[in-house]
């Protein structure tokens, strides 16, 4: 069986890094473009782990979150999101908003390949990456 993660990322870099770490994994990483799209994606295949950018343009990455794990279906699947380090902020909103993990995007693509591989528990803190 193939592993899956979905990445709901817009910026057309990180979704090319995060494919290529995947494949080369062995995975399959879809990309949702929007929040319909996510909710195709979704009703078709729970995947093992969801990737969301905080700082993506088309969505709330916020609100994704309650919506995510209300789901009964979705609520166990890791939440691991990602921001740039001058935004605080956003790590706070998003843990308590309910992400498993969030993380600097520094550290999140330093540590992809491990995170994809399953080798990173989602629910770890940046200090123990």
């Amino acid at each position: 069986m193939i592993r899956t993660a979905i990445a709901v990322v817009d910026d057309m870099f990180f979704i090319s890094k995060i494919r290529e770490t995947g494949k080369a994994l062995g995975m399959i990483v879809n990309c949702p473009r929007n929040l319909d799209a996510l909710r195709a994606t979704l009703a078709e295949d729970v995947p093992e782990l969801i990737l969301v950018d905080l700082h993506h343009q088309k969505l709330d990455a916020i609100q994704l979150a309650s919506e995510l794990k209300a789901n009964e279906t979705l609520k166990g699947v890791p939440l691991l999101g990602f921001f740039a380090h001058v935004r605080p902020d956003l790590q706070r909103q998003a843990t308590e908003a309910g992400y498993d993990a969030v993380l600097p995007r520094s550290v999140f693509f330093r540590d992809l390949a491990k995170i994809l591989a399953g080798e990173t528990k989602a629910g770890e803190t940046t200090s123990r990456l």
